[in-house]
């Protein structure tokens, strides 16, 4: 990604060395290589999670058809004709008088 020599590893150590002085460079430096460190570490975690969610293996959708298949059945509603003379009737509904 960035091709950086020794000559700009060099000048980039110069410049922080008259940006920060010698005190504060080695706080500078080590605090500048845990971040680094700290960053490698999450991008390999995200490219190992991405990598084994990549490499599941497929569902089998036979088994999600079949169930499928059985909740439509168990719910189909088959009305059969009502021709059986032993089935109880409903009682027919009082009629209103009318007050006029």
């Amino acid at each position: 990604m960035f091709e950086v020599g020794f000559t700009e590893l060099v000048l980039v150590g110069v410049v922080a060395l008259l940006v920060l002085g010698p005190e504060r460079l080695p706080v500078a430096a080590r605090t500048l290589g845990r971040g680094l460190g700290q960053a490698r570490r999450a991008m390999h975690a995200l490219r190992t999670q991405v990598e084994r969610e990549i490499d599941l293996p497929m569902l089998d959708s036979a088994p999600l058809q079949r169930l499928e298949q059985d909740i439509r059945q168990g719910i189909r509603l088959e009305v059969e004709p009502a021709n059986d003379a032993a089935a109880p009737q409903p009682a027919p509904l009082p009629a209103k008088e009318s007050s006029s």
